[in-house]
């Protein structure tokens, strides 16, 4: 099957960048003009490699006569589509206007955001004599979605979330960056008109819209440190310090590593693989930033239109709109059910670390190999969470989508307090020595059985009692049913049963502070307890269903399998967490799990 890799290119002219207002010292019509300049260089480097672009008209740059008729020759000559942003909105027109200084659209009471997007819609129609069929932000929320699909229907696609935007990218930034939107997809989805974040489940719950990310992220790097330094805009690139220059120039290889990650991504999703760049003239300031020279910045740019235009050339490249890919992903998701897969490896530093990423309308997580298969995220989409953002909510700032497991948040196996982290994995048991797969390293392959997502371990070794333990586990997502089956496999012969004891520690919450845990409900069967704080534990031999109901996100974890014995277990206050295990005594054979997520009532 040949790969078809869609690629969307995004530019913005923002005439009135609250970057350089603030730190270039530079009077108004000259930032204007810089701004207007660097905008005509990154369309130029696009088109003369061949390659189309959306046009994010800011609020702004509608005010801007020279830019309305830039967008339009564009349009006729290349085949941009003219589109709308919802960023750039705090010029002085604005800020007149709304009396704020707030710019976040999703930030925005509802009031005001449907009166922001009614002002901005009318004025671009105004200008073009059309409504777009694109919009975005940083973050689109499904009140803002939904209110857009309602009044101007012409909107197919939107740019609708920055990946793991969260508690990382807060810190990274000397704690000033509110925008705290973690836990969507990392890869095109149908938003949910619940949960902007959720892709949709069915036709009753699809928003209308086709969602983007902000940035095609490196989805290792990213997850593990600051996402700012490592997408394939390539300023992205230059921020973080990933490249070098010899007696050729300027270099920075891992950039072109990065796209053809994503290209790899087709493996694993029937042939279709997406990238995108979103890119404001800021980057660009003549100045240069952070402690690049403009001169590395435009050739950083120059040399990725290059390299788009060669795999194009090649015929190994689709460029498109945003609304011409609205049109070709659901051509090419017709089922609500199909999954996004990226099975990631790490291009940074040459390791052999590899995460595993799945998306479907029941949950996200990411699976680490580097720990034998380690859950180190998952959020249960299948909660559909109905919480709104903005003034006047109970989450002004906060979009983040809840967790159950994020190891970067709430620890993992490797914490200083035993227990401690969350994560998902499975203890081995023989002849009294106990080893968790978290201490081993693996590699993994993807396959497809039927409709069913399969990713396989390579087998790994541990050495307890004296013997070679050799297990291999196999995880199996189910299509359709919120389920990840868990296969643990005794490989070895063996003198003496060995116990395999599958678990997972989890939590609930946005960041690293833990919500109070006393409404958690917990059983096994029949038997039940509230969270109370003081470590008791519920077991069951031959039970069938162990299960912790979290109200505050209205999510369901149940636990079930072949195994011998069942158990939950509370936490307590200095380890905020919940356990729930199964284990299997056996010689020869598998310990077989299912972890499904459902709504909790």
């Amino acid at each position: 099957m040949k790969n078809e890799f869609i690629v969307n290119i995004i530019h913005r002219p923002e005439l009135a960048p609250e970057y350089a207002a603030k730190t270039s010292g530079a009077d108004p019509e000259a930032v204007v003009k810089e701004s207007l300049g660097i905008f005509l260089f990154q369309q130029e480097a696009a088109h003369k490699n061949g390659l189309k672009t959306t046009i994010h008209i800011t609020y702004a740059s509608l005010f801007n006569d020279l830019i309305v008729k830039v967008a339009k020759e564009h349009h006729e000559k290349y085949g941009d589509e003219i589109a709308l942003s919802l960023l750039g909105l705090p010029c002085p027109e604005f800020k007149e206007k709304y009396k704020t200084e707030d710019f976040c659209i999703w930030m925005f009471s509802k009031e005001d955001k449907r009166r922001i997007v009614d002002d901005v819609f009318t004025l671009f129609y105004k200008k073009f004599g059309f409504y777009p069929e694109s919009t975005g932000s940083y973050f689109l929320d499904a009140y803002t979605i939904n209110y857009i699909k309602e009044k101007y229907p012409s909107v197919k696609c939107a740019v609708a979330t920055c990946w793991e935007e969260g508690s990382k990218a807060y810190h990274t930034c000397n704690n000033s960056w509110y925008t705290f939107l973690d836990g969507g997809p990392w890869n095109p989805w149908i938003p949910s008109k619940i949960n902007s974040h959720c892709p949709a489940m069915n036709k009753d719950d699809d928003s209308g819209i086709v969602a983007i990310p902000h940035l095609s992220r490196d989805l290792l790097a990213c997850f593990d440190g600051n996402g700012s330094n490592f997408g394939t805009h390539p300023q992205n690139v230059i921020r973080g310090m990933i490249y070098y220059k010899d007696e050729n120039g300027w270099e920075y290889p891992y950039l072109y590593n990065l796209i053809d990650q994503y290209r790899h991504l087709g493996k694993y999703n029937d042939g279709y693989s997406y990238n995108m760049m979103f890119v404001g003239p800021g980057w660009l300031n003549k100045k240069g930033r952070w402690e690049a020279p403009y001169e590395l910045l435009a050739k950083s740019y120059e040399d990725a239109m290059a390299y788009y235009g060669k795999l194009k050339k090649e015929g190994n490249l689709i460029d498109m709109t945003m609304a011409e890919f609205a049109d070709y992903y659901r051509k090419k998701h017709p089922d609500y059910n199909m999954p996004e897969n990226a099975l990631w490896k790490d291009i940074l530093y040459g390791s052999n670390k590899q995460y595993f990423w799945y998306c479907d309308p029941y949950m996200r997580t990411c699976l680490d190999f580097n720990q034998g298969g380690a859950m180190i995220d998952l959020r249960a989409y299948s909660a559909r969470v109905p919480f709104e953002v903005g003034i006047g909510t109970d989450h002004v700032y906060d979009a983040t989508y809840p967790y159950l497991i994020q190891a970067n948040y709430r620890a993992g196996f490797f914490t200083h307090y035993a227990g401690a982290g969350t994560t998902k994995s499975c203890k081995v048991t023989y002849k009294g020595e106990t080893a968790d797969l978290c201490l081993t390293r693996t590699m993994a392959k993807y396959s497809k059985v039927g409709e069913d997502t399969i990713i396989t371990t390579n087998p790994v070794e541990l050495l307890l009692g004296g013997e070679k333990i050799i297990v291999q586990s196999i995880f199996t997502f189910e299509k359709g049913k919120g389920t990840l089956k868990v296969e643990r496999k005794l490989l070895s012969k063996v003198s003496e049963e060995v116990i395999f004891q599958e678990y997972m520690t989890g939590a609930f919450g946005n960041n690293e502070y833990q919500s109070d845990m006393s409404k958690l409900k917990l059983r096994v069967d029949e038997e039940s307890m509230d969270y109370l704080y003081k470590g008791r534990k519920i077991t069951v031999r031959n039970g069938k269903e162990a299960e912790v109901i979290i109200p505050d996100i209205q999510t369901s974890i149940l636990l079930s399998g072949n195994g011998d014995v069942l158990e939950v277990e509370e936490g307590i206050a200095f380890s905020p967490v919940y356990h729930l295990s199964m284990s299997k005594s056996l010689k020869e054979g598998s310990l077989i799990t299912c972890l499904n997520l459902r709504k909790a009532a």
